[in-house]
């Protein structure tokens, strides 16, 4: 197995690097412990957390919750984000555009509302943590970038309706370039003069912006490594099958698999192991075979189960070394 160091070695202009999955696969550890060895190796990196369900701060034992780029060690930045904070002066600013554009005193209570409700939606907070996402990437201050990704979801879903809201937006602006037109010529007819000023427009054309960058960084396989976490769970490998037809379908390629929370076969060997956990060997044993039957080819580690919580920079760090150059085989884990 190549390993993170393999990876590197292949593609030197690789520079993000993107953990997707389903939840409690261990996703965040495995963020946390790439972002420890590319800072060791010299390299200015950042962590950052876009999965509501995970707390980098939790792996790192430290508050970073909402607190901008924190500096945990020498080169190494974590960022939590706060997103509620984030959907906030995002609503508060669309409130303050509407006024502003039709010279309102205040919002009327019905608009109000209804933008309300719709920062309440789920998506909304996708929105954000992509949003943030972008706003990191592209001011470029970092050499690495390492992305704990939330759950399957409103993050794929953005690749797949890109196009379409892409192609939606080039309809209403050609559209509305049209209606210009037309009071344009009105108003000379009339020798009167036109105030066009589209805020709305001007909105659609940032979304659409913002939702491309996305799917570009998500996609470039030159420079974003995106990484599959799983563990060797019957469910797991049926995620895992459906995870990749529809990256297929969406043309996502998925650069490796990390195969997570896996017990030493030599554990079972030993006198004083329970019996619970010889069934657990043995039961992992059979689905490593299934994975390295249907995803070999894209396995770049494994990642043992350790005596302890995966916490702290100590213990993160070998966590790190599994990832950077494995000791062993996916074969001699069965």
């Amino acid at each position: 197995m190549k390993g993170l160091k393999g990876l590197l070695e292949e593609n030197p202009r690789l520079k993000v690097f993107i953990y997707a999955g389903k939840g409690g696969l261990g996703k965040t550890t495995l963020s946390a412990a790439t972002s420890v060895k590319l800072s060791s190796l010299g390299k200015k990196t950042l962590v950052f957390s876009t999965d509501p369900q995970a707390s980098l701060s939790d792996v790192f034992e430290q508050n970073v919750f909402g607190k901008g780029e924190v500096k945990i060690a020498e080169n190494l930045y974590v960022m939590e984000i706060d997103a509620d904070k984030r959907i906030h002066e995002y609503v508060s600013s669309i409130k303050k555009k509407i006024i502003d554009m039709y010279k309102l005193d205040r919002l009327p209570q019905d608009i109000e509302e209804y933008i309300d409700s719709a920062a309440a939606e789920p998506a909304m907070y996708e929105s954000a943590v992509y949003d943030a996402m972008v706003d990191v990437v592209t001011e470029g201050k970092y050499d690495y970038y390492v992305f704990d990704m939330p759950p399957f979801g409103h993050g794929i879903r953005m690749i797949a309706i890109a196009d379409v809201i892409s192609k939606w937006v080039d309809k209403i602006t050609e559209l509305r370039r049209q209606a210009y037109e037309y009071g344009r010529v009105a108003a000379s007819l009339k020798r009167s003069k036109l105030t066009y000023e589209d805020e709305i427009l001007q909105e659609l054309e940032y979304i659409r912006g913002r939702i491309l960058k996305f799917r570009d960084i998500v996609m470039n396989t030159e420079t974003t490594a995106f990484l599959m976490v799983m563990t060797p769970e019957k469910m797991t490998i049926l995620d895992t099958e459906k995870a990749l037809e529809m990256f297929q379908s969406l043309g996502l390629k998925l650069t490796g698999i990390v195969v997570n929370q896996v017990y030493p076969p030599e554990l079972a060997s030993r006198p004083d192991a329970p019996s619970y956990l010889k069934k657990k060997v043995e039961e992992q044993k059979k689905y490593i075979a299934e994975i390295a039957d249907k995803f070999g080819k894209y396995v770049i580690a494994v990642t043992p189960m350790l005596n302890r919580e995966p916490k702290g920079l100590d213990t993160l760090k070998i966590v790190a070394e599994e990832l950077w150059s494995p000791k062993k085989r996916l074969e001699d884990y069965i």
